[in-house]
């Protein structure tokens, strides 16, 4: 969907946590979901915020693949330390993106694992179940998209957009 919003003339941030994993795989490291869960964590912040600097201050609509939430959904899902829960929540109070957080819910007939995500479908439901209560706990209006062609989930979130644009402007 990020892929058709770039074709249509919008700007996007890749997803952090993948680009993690791929410099880590790359380097050699073990900041990884599979090993070193902490330090992936703290890797995923730190892009992350350096994304949301690059790009949510550039004055114009950018779609993020995944948010400074996102990261405290792994880390609640993880169990990691009490410590980095709190550096993270910190983050999300100083990052803000817009109200809305669009989340793509789960769906089966097109769920597919590779080198980066390795989650069964039925781990993606309970990651997508605790990312929606992440955002709603971090003040987002959590915006399930639709599960239809990739051209009506972009159309849809242009639409959503749109509407809650004229209804500030109302």
């Amino acid at each position: 969907m990020l892929e058709e919003l770039h074709r249509r003339g919008y700007a996007c941030s890749p997803e952090v946590a993948r680009q993690v994993i791929q410099q880590q795989v790359l380097a050699g490291g073990d900041a990884l979901p599979w090993s070193n869960r902490e330090q992936y964590a703290r890797l995923m912040l730190a892009g992350s915020i350096a994304a949301w600097k690059e790009d949510a201050t550039s004055g114009q609509t950018v779609f993020f693949d995944r948010g400074v939430p996102d990261t405290l959904c792994y880390v609640h899902l993880a169990g990691l330390s009490k410590e980095l829960e709190r550096d993270v929540q910190r983050a999300c109070s100083q990052y803000r993106y817009w109200t809305c957080a669009f989340l793509a819910p789960p769906w089966r007939e097109i769920y597919e694992t590779d080198a980066e995500r390795k989650q069964d479908f039925e781990e993606a439901v309970r990651t997508y179940e605790l990312m929606e209560k992440t955002y709603r706990d971090c003040d987002y209006k959590a915006i399930p998209i639709p599960m239809t062609s990739v051209s009506g989930r972009a159309d849809f979130v242009l639409e959503e957009i749109a509407t809650w644009e004229s209804n500030l402007r109302a």
